[in-house]
């Protein structure tokens, strides 16, 4: 398809293909009242949401007077993956738009995640669209900083070898929607009404072009996109 507007789209992927924030922020609020911070899972979606859980050990320490250690991380990531292994299910219309999109482009479309590896694998695969995204999933966690800088974006785009410009970036939180902005492509936010994702007016404020609420409509959203 010569005349759709971008030359690939990267997705975030908590939030925006699967719907595993609720889950993975159950598990935290449970170990975090383990180690004294008596916290809700609504409140750590607030706290935490689009944020790498490790990038945040100074506020637990602060909050709980416990040193965070790589072994409780790990053990984190372990009780959040049986959790998610058994719970996952992905966002309505997100296995659509995938494969819609993985289509018209070629397959010049990435996965681009503040989690680590594993959780974003992990989840690919739960759902059943792990093979359109094979060689193409980056992690923060494997580049010098994550969201809300942009390095993951940047890493994905040269990895596809296509300018940042040229990219549509698809995210539901500020943080990931900052990184999106700031690595210069074209941040569509995704904000369906529910707990986890920023609402829209945060969206736009941090530079998002678009917001809509149904995954199912994002290739249409995309291809009739003009950049005026």
């Amino acid at each position: 398809m010569t005349d759709f507007p971008f030359d690939a789209v990267l997705f975030d992927c908590d939030g925006v293909l699967v719907d595993s924030e609720p889950i993975t922020n159950r598990v935290l609020a449970r170990m975090l009242g383990e180690l004294g911070w008596q916290i809700t899972p609504e409140e750590t979606l607030r706290v935490f949401v689009g944020k790498a859980v490790k990038d945040e050990t100074a506020l637990i320490e602060a909050n709980t007077g416990v040193a965070i250690t790589q072994t409780w991380l790990e053990d984190f990531r372990a009780q959040r993956n049986e959790a998610l292994e058994r719970e996952l299910v992905a966002i309505e219309g997100a296995a659509f738009a995938v494969r819609e999109l993985h289509a018209r482009l070629n397959g010049r479309i990435a996965v681009a995640s503040g989690a680590d590896r594993v959780k974003v694998e992990l989840q690919l695969q739960k759902i059943g669209i792990l093979d359109c995204f094979e060689g193409r999933i980056f992690s923060g966690h494997e580049t010098p900083r994550s969201k809300p800088y942009p390095d993951v974006y940047l890493a994905a785009a040269e990895a596809l070898d296509v300018d940042p410009a040229r990219c549509a970036i698809v995210e539901d939180t500020v943080t990931g929607a900052t990184a999106g902005v700031a690595a210069g492509a074209t941040v569509f936010g995704y904000s369906p009404g529910q707990a986890g994702h920023s609402d829209p007016d945060a969206l736009r404020a941090v530079g998002a072009v678009q917001v809509f609420r149904d995954m199912a409509q994002l290739p249409a959203l995309l291809a009739a996109w003009s950049r005026g």
